[in-house]
């Protein structure tokens, strides 16, 4: 989830642990993002890989470590409390930070460095707009235009309001979760992905064999059933060498999936799809694109341009997908 969440969450968290203590309030709020401050050791992750984003401080031991030195040491020394109270206040919100990642379709590794097992509800979006306009309009009104200002009860209720909101949302997404999962089990379907809306999911079939990549996926609505497609895509994972101009989408598709998987890594880690349409004057232009990453409509995706003569140019790019467009199956 987006980092005001993370914060949020860790501060309503601590509010239902001790109450309105404002220095312990603080202390979950900034454990609540804590984790995240994992992207600040990028530069030697790829030497220390349990240090990567979502790697050991999104598990027990490494919240737990947090939690230890930011409450028993460093939260008494700036403001007065009970170390044990700042300890649990910042233990259950790098908890709640871990569990509200893998309440996503964004993995994390509770039980590194022992084991490298994921915990991945695939049950949301990493980022989600409706929970980011929460949060931030929520701290925002707490901290700028209630506290202080505003009646005490006004504040309380606006505290116990959001804990109502994001019960009910977590439940709300879990159970559509469970319901496509179970539906999904009479369809060629077997991967639900979600999107934004809980009502609304991706429902995917993905396999890797004998040197080919090929998916198929399609839009589920709750209550409708399959609303669009499905689509599919079939393709060399490392396609032969090849020249000259392209002919058909097909073609397109299959000359640029290498390419584009060399300028992206998150071909690895995440549900994907392509498109190819002409570009004109015998071109043609392939979008691989991210199931999951998506925001506003747009999804992470590498462009590729094959021109007339043959020769590519390949691009980072956000796309907005045109499903229609995609190969039929």
């Amino acid at each position: 989830m987006d980092l005001f969440t993370h914060v949020l969450i860790g501060y309503l968290l601590a509010f239902g642990l001790v109450g309105d203590q404002t220095n312990y309030l603080v202390a979950g709020a900034i454990a609540g993002g804590l984790p995240d401050a994992d992207v600040l050791f990028f530069p030697i992750a790829r030497r220390f890989p349990l240090m990567r984003h979502h790697g050991i401080t999104h598990s027990i031991l490494g919240v737990t470590i947090i939690a230890a030195v930011g409450g028993l040491v460093l939260a008494p020394l700036i403001a007065p409390g009970n170390p044990l109270l700042y300890f649990a206040v910042m233990l259950l919100a790098g908890l709640g930070h871990m569990f509200s990642d893998g309440f996503t379709h964004y993995s994390v590794p509770p039980l590194l460095p022992f084991s490298e097992r994921k915990l991945e509800l695939d049950a949301d979006r990493a980022v989600n707009l409706v929970t980011l306009g929460v949060s931030v309009t929520s701290i925002w009104v707490m901290l700028s235009v209630e506290r202080g200002h505003a009646p005490y009860w006004v504040f309380q209720a606006t505290v116990y309001g959001l804990m109502a909101f994001f019960a009910a949302y977590f439940i709300a997404r879990l159970a559509a979760r469970f319901y496509i999962g179970r539906q999904i089990k009479s369809l060629p379907f077997r991967i639900p992905v979600p999107t934004a809306n809980p009502f609304t999911w991706l429902v995917l079939a993905e396999e890797r064999a004998a040197g080919r990549f090929r998916t198929t996926f399609a839009r589920y609505s709750i209550g409708r059933g399959i609303s669009q497609g499905p689509f599919s895509v079939d393709v060399p994972i490392d396609p032969a060498p090849a020249t000259g101009p392209v002919r058909t989408a097909k073609e397109a598709l299959e000359r640029s999936y290498a390419l584009a998987r060399k300028v992206r890594g998150f071909f690895e880690d995440t549900y994907h799809f392509g498109e190819a349409r002409e570009a004109g004057a015998g071109g043609w232009f392939a979008w691989w694109y991210s199931l999951e990453y998506s925001l506003m409509g747009r999804a992470a995706a590498v462009k590729v341009w094959i021109r007339p003569d043959g020769t590519t140019s390949v691009h980072r790019a956000w796309y907005a997908p045109r499903w229609p467009a995609a190969q039929p199956r």
